[in-house]
């Protein structure tokens, strides 16, 4: 550049790169990077292609800690502006990258450091719900340092809900369909999913009330659990128990609904991993078992019977009270058949036109959008995951298109998707670096060039 010549801050690119400089990123990946500059090639609209850009990559640009642990590869994944490993935000945060396994060893890489990881955690405790860098570290989340409850070291967060473990397991088998590789699912992961199955059956609560209690002093109610931390009454009906729902919130009624249908899925896959892997048809046969049981208590005990006919119910409590609403955290009820959970059935589609809608007193329609939120947040504030959610539910392009303007304006010129926003303000967000939202919206962006290439080339 010539001495004295100068350029004007409002000359800059308006879609700039915000991604962090090639050096500073945390992983890199060609197959990633050539996945974005194909798809990118789809998206008519610059601003919606910039997001993608923003957004895909973020978890890899950002998140992904690679190291040894015990000899092993390992990968340890934050969420964000939090310095702690959730099991389902890790799971969910590298999961739109998996297709890409099948071809790219850097990536196979990290998730198998990230299978063995979770592993480790679940050994650690399989009620917590939040993890550290270090396995015999101190948590020092400052709310949960007074928790009472039976804390042990390597745990940043200890609240049971029935999601976390059922993530791990939906990565697992994920990876191991998609590239065929045994390498990581060795006698310490055998070990941690014959746990899992353990937990689930404590927290049937057939017989007591099991080990996990959970209290927290806060001012928050949804932070802490009724009944010396045990949860409100249940009659044991065969569902599993949940203290807390996907958004780390307390539930109202211990039988999260789509915690459950959550776990009958993971069951299946468990019996078909350790029947294939392991030679083990007994605890094959016992996953099955379990997971028929749940199915058909859900059948008899988890619905609603609606003014338009029947539909899943959020929670319950086995003698016949039942709440409905929807939380836009994942798994949630809008978001069943993404995580393959029902089958887009006529139950469903009644569920999902109850929970976006007025029925639902978590579903927020202002004047910047529409969607779903929940109590982690308060009312009036929407997340953008549950508007993704609609678009992954839906083949109506009408619809998805609407969703992508919802996505494309409620941003705040930030250039990447937040936690919840004001129906009205989306300048009022939460969350300024949340990887799981930001790379979720990337994966509906691929999802749609690939199932609905026309909603990009029209929005």
């Amino acid at each position: 550049m010539a001495a004295g010549v100068s350029i004007r801050a409002d000359a800059a690119p308006r879609f700039a790169t915000k991604r962090p400089p090639l050096a500073k990123r945390k992983f890199t990946s060609e197959s990633v990077e050539a996945l974005i500059a194909s798809t990118k090639k789809k998206i008519a609209d610059p601003e919606l292609a910039w997001l993608f850009e923003n957004c895909f990559p973020n978890t890899l640009d950002t998140t992904v800690e690679l190291g040894k642990l015990d000899g092993y590869d390992d990968t340890f994944v934050v969420t964000g502006d939090i310095d702690a490993m959730w099991l389902r935000d890790s799971s969910a945060q590298v999961w739109p990258y998996l297709p890409l396994t099948a071809k790219d060893d850097k990536l196979r890489k990290l998730f198998r450091g990230l299978i063995r990881r979770q592993a480790r955690c679940i050994a650690i405790d399989p009620y917590a719900n939040a993890f550290l860098p270090d396995p015999r570290g101190k948590s020092e989340l400052d709310w949960a340092q007074a928790d009472i409850t039976d804390m042990r070291p390597g745990v940043a967060e200890r609240k049971w809900e029935i999601d976390s473990l059922c993530y791990p397991v939906r990565l697992a088998h994920g990876y191991w369909q998609t590239t065929g590789d045994r390498e990581p699912f060795d006698d310490a992961w055998r070990a941690s999913t014959q746990l899992i199955v353990k937990t689930f059956r404590e927290q049937q609560r057939k017989d007591g009330h099991g080990p996990y209690h959970f209290q927290r002093q806060s001012p928050k109610p949804t932070e802490s659990q009724f009944l010396d931390g045990y949860g409100q009454p249940t009659r044991p009906v065969g569902l599993i128990h949940a203290m807390f729902r996907p958004s780390d919130d307390a539930t109202v009624y211990p039988f999260n609904i789509p915690g459950n249908l959550f776990a009958v899925v993971t069951l299946r896959r468990l019996a078909q991993m350790h029947g294939t892997l392991f030679g083990d048809q007994a605890f094959a046969n016992e996953c099955n078992a379990m997971a028929d049981e749940i199915a058909a208590a859900l059948d008899q005990h988890g619905t609603i019977k609606g003014e338009k006919g029947e539909h899943w119910a959020y929670e319950v409590d086995g003698y016949g009270n039942t709440l409905f609403m929807d939380d836009a955290n994942v798994p949630s009820l809008l978001a069943l058949p993404y995580l393959e959970c029902t089958p887009r059935d006529a139950r469903y589609a009644r569920t999902r036109d109850a929970v976006w809608s007025t029925e639902n007193p978590y579903f927020f329609k202002g004047t910047a959008g529409e969607g779903i939120g929940g109590p982690h947040e308060g009312l009036r504030m929407i997340w953008p995951m549950s508007i993704m959610m609609k678009a992954f539910t839906t083949d109506d392009t009408a619809e998805i298109r609407q969703c992508l303007h919802w996505l494309k304006t409620t941003h705040a010129g930030t250039g990447f998707m937040h936690e919840a926003f004001d129906q009205d303000d989306p300048k009022n967000f939460t969350r300024s670096w949340f990887a799981w939202a930001n790379t979720l919206f990337g994966e509906l962006i691929v999802h749609l060039a690939d199932k609905h290439p026309e909603t990009l080339r029209r929005v």
